[in-house]
């Protein structure tokens, strides 16, 4: 059974960093709500614009770090 290092070395923090993104992405979603720079709290009632910026900024990136894991790995 590999240990946490062996997860945390090579490309795997990219896999990491990915589900960690989208789901950000779709908690926020969910939840209406979406923590911005700064510490800033947008709402998506209240500015639904700039919520959906943040969401699609959050899965996009999410999408981005997994499909480059998947390059490393598999090479695709």
């Amino acid at each position: 059974m590999p240990d946490l290092h062996s997860f945390l070395r090579g490309p795997y923090y990219y896999l990491i960093l990915g589900v960690v993104s989208l789901s950000v992405g779709v908690v926020s979603t969910c939840t209406g709500v979406v923590w911005a720079r700064f510490g800033r709290i947008i709402y998506r009632t209240k500015q639904p614009k700039e919520f959906r910026e943040y969401v699609v900024a959050c899965c996009l990136i999410g999408v981005c770090f997994i499909g480059y894991f998947l390059y490393k790995v598999y090479g695709l």
